[in-house]
C-alpha cells in the first residue's frame, strides 16, 4: 500500500493517523472490543506507514512538506531523516506491543476511564510522530508541548491525592522548563542563525563563541526536561503512581525518548558535532551526564519499591544517550542512536513484567519477589532478558550500544567517559540481576503461594514476549539500525 503513496504524503499520515485513531476510539465507547480494536488497527497502520517511509528512504528520498507558513522563517513542517525514522519506527512498533499488554492490563485490573486511557495514548504517539518527523526547532517545540499535555491525564489517572501531587510536579516542571528555557533557546538560535531549520552540520558554526555555545547548550539540555537529566528528573520517579502501561509509554515508546531524541538531533543538526568538538562547548556536558548517570544507579540501588527502581535505572540510561552526543564524535551519536532503540525494547519489557507480577499476586516491592520465579517462570525469564540487554551483556542489543558508546568515548580520548560507561553497566547489573536471583533461587515466604504457576493475563504474556525477543532480534539486526545511523552521523560529524 505505501509504495503507491508519495513519501510526502506517508510523512503526513505518520503524524495524522495517531490523531485520527484518537477521534474514533471514543465512537466505540460501549463496545470495549471494537475500542480496542480500533487502537490496535491505528497502531498497525502507523507502523505500516512508517515501515513505508523507511522504505523511501532507503532508496534515497528525503521527503520534506510544509503544513504552516507563518512568516519570517516561523513554519509547521515535517522531514525525514535518519535518526527521526528511528525514533519513529521504535514509538510505532512499540505501541502495538503496548496496546496489546494494556488491553490485558487494564481489564485485569479494573481500571476506571479506559476509553480516555486509549485517546490519550493515540494523541501522545501523534505527539510523538511530529517530535521524530519534525522540519524545524518550532515544529518540534509544539509537538513536545502537546506530548506534556496530552500525557498528564494518563499520569493523573488514578485520580487519587498521590496521582494528583505526581501531576502537578509532572506539568509544572516539564512546562516550566521547556517554556524557561527550551523556548528562549530556540529563540536565540533564531537570533543567532537566522534559522530553525534542521540542517546537517549545523547553523551555529562561526555564530557564536564557545562559552555563549555553552550556555545555549545548556538552555537546550536542561530545558528539554523530558531527557530526565539530574536535577531535572524528579517528575519521573512521581509519575510511577500512574498505571504500569503508562509507565511503559513514559520510559520506553515515547515521552524519556523524545526528550533524548531532542537533545541528540539538535546536537547533530543545531550545533553541528564538528563545531561542538572543535569549540569544546559540549565538554561539560560529558561530565554533566556521567554524574546523572552514576546518582541515579547509585540511588536505583536503594529504592525497593519496583517501578520506582526502573524509574532511576532509566535516569541512568538516558544519560548515556547525552554522553554520547555530548562526546561529539561519529561513534558517540550512533551509539545514542542505538541505545535509543535497544534501551526502548529493554525497558518496556522491565515494565510489563512489573506490571504483569502486579496483576497477578499483588506485589510491587522487590523484598516481596521471593520465590515468584517459580510461579512466573516466563515473567522473570523475560525480565532476566530485559535486564541482561539494559546491562549491555550479548547476546542482547544493548551490548552493541554500549560498544558503540564506549568507542566513541575513546575516539574522544576521554577515559573518564569510557570509566563511567563501563562502571555504569556494573552499577546496573547491581540493581537488576538481584531482583531475578530473589525470585528464583530465594524460598517464598508464602507456602501456599510457592506452590503451582500463575501466571498474568495472556495479553500481559504476550506482549512481555515480544518485547524481550526483540531485545535478543536487536542483537542481531543492530547492523541495520547502524548504517542507517552511519548516513547522517558519519557525513555530519568531524572525522575520528
Amino acid at each position: 500500500m505505501s509504495a503507491a503513496i508519495a513519501p510526502e504524503r506517508l510523512l503526513l499520515l505518520a503524524v495524522a493517523t495517531p490523531f485520527l485513531g484518537a477521534l474514533a476510539i471514543p465512537l466505540f465507547r460501549a463496545r470495549p472490543n471494537l475500542r480496542e480494536g480500533v487502537t490496535l488497527i491505528t497502531a498497525s497502520a502507523l507502523f505500516l506507514i512508517v515501515l513505508g517511509l523507511l522504505a523511501a528512504m532507503a532508496g534515497g528520498a528525503r521527503p520534506s512538506v510544509t503544513l504552516l507558513s507563518l512568516g519570517a522563517g516561523w513554519s509547521i513542517g515535517f522531514a525525514l531523516e535518519p535518526l527521526g525514522a528511528i525514533f519513529a519506527l521504535v514509538a510505532s512498533a512499540l505501541w502495538i506491543v503496548n496496546s496489546i499488554y494494556s488491553i490485558g492490563y487494564m481489564r485485569a485490573h479494573g481500571e476506571p476511564r479506559q476509553t480516555g486511557f486509549y485517546v490519550c495514548f493515540a494523541v501522545a504517539l501523534g505527539s510523538t510522530m511530529g517530535v521524530a518527523l519534525a522540519r524545524d526547532l518550532f515544529t518540534l517545540f509544539l509537538f513536545y508541548e502537546a506530548l506534556t499535555l496530552s500525557t498528564y491525564p494518563l499520569v493523573t489517572h488514578r485520580r487519587d491525592a498521590e496521582a494528583m501531587r505526581a501531576g502537578r510536579l509532572y506539568l509544572g516542571l516539564l512546562l516550566g522548563t521547556s517554556m524557561l528555557l527550551f523556548l528562549p533557546a530556540i529563540i536565540a538560535t533564531y537570533a543567532l542563525a537566522g534559522t530553525m531549520e534542521f540542517t546537517p552540520g549545523g547553523v551555529l558554526s562561526g555564530r557564536a563563541g564557545p562559552v555563549a555555545l555553552g550556555l545555549l547548550l545548556g538552555l537546550y539540555v536542561f530545558g528539554i526536561g523530558k531527557a530526565a537529566m539530574v536535577p531535572v528528573h524528579f517528575w519521573l520517579p512521581a509519575a510511577m503512581v500512574a498505571p504500569t502501561p503508562v509507565s511503559a509509554l513514559l520510559h520506553a515508546v515515547a515521552v524519556v525518548k523524545a526528550g533524548v531524541f531532542s537533545i541528540v538531533k539538535i546536537a547533530v543538526y543545531v550545533f553541528g558535532l564538528d563545531l561542538l568538538a572543535s569549540s569544546g562547548a559540549s565538554e561539560w556536558l560529558i561530565y554533566a551526564a556521567s554524574a546523572s548517570l552514576i546518582l541515579a544507579s547509585l540511588i536505583a540501588l536503594t529504592r525497593d519499591d519496583l517501578k520506582a527502581r526502573l524509574a532511576y535505572s532509566t535516569v541512568g540510561q538516558l544519560a548515556y544517550l547525552v554522553l554520547g552526543a555530548a562526546l561529539a564524535t561519529p561513534m558517540g551519536a550512533i551509539g545514542s542512536g542505538l541505545q535509543l532503540a535497544t534501551h526502548a525494547a529493554g525497558k518496556i519489557t522491565l515494565f510489563f513484567c512489573a506490571g504483569a507480577i502486579y496483576v497477578a499476586h499483588g506485589k510491587s516491592e522487590v523484598s516481596q519477589l521471593a520465590g515468584i520465579g517459580r510461579r512466573m517462570p516466563i515473567t522473570m525469564i523475560a525480565f532476566l532478558i530485559g535486564s541482561l540487554s539494559i546491562v549491555g551483556l550479548p547476546p542482547f542489543g544493548g551490548v552493541w550500544s554500549k560498544w558503540a558508546l564506549t568507542m566513541g568515548a575513546l575516539d574522544a580520548g576521554n577515559l573518564v567517559a569510557a570509566t563511567v560507561l563501563m562502571f555504569g553497566s556494573v552499577l546496573s547489573l547491581g540493581y537488576l540481576l538481584p531482583i531475578v536471583g530473589r525470585a528464583f533461587f530465594l524460598p517464598s515466604p508464602d507456602s501456599q503461594e510457592a506452590a503451582g504457576i500463575s501466571e498474568a493475563p495472556v495479553w500481559c504474556l504476550l506482549a512481555l514476549c515480544v518485547t524481550a525477543f526483540l531485545c535478543l532480534a536487536l542483537f542481531f539486526g543492530a547492523g541495520a539500525l547502524q548504517r542507517t545511523l552511519e548516513s547522517l552521523f558519519v557525513g555530519a560529524a568531524r572525522p575520528s
